[in-house]
């Protein structure tokens, strides 16, 4: 494969928001904030996943 050495490690991050989409969305008719709170939580979750997989791959 001649894409097999890219860095796909930045797909955290919007696997993460897509994730936080899912499960705000059962929250979404009891609190219109817990939906937003969960796509942020699923951002920052995928910058996380994202920190930890360009540090093992540093080193």
């Amino acid at each position: 494969m001649a894409d097999s050495g890219r860095d796909r490690s930045t797909w955290a991050i919007g696997g993460g928001v897509l994730t936080g989409l899912g499960v705000g969305f059962f929250f979404l008719e009891t609190s219109p904030m817990a939906f937003v709170g969960c796509i942020i939580a699923g951002l920052g979750l995928g910058l996380v996943v994202t920190a930890v997989l360009s540090s093992l791959r540093a080193s």
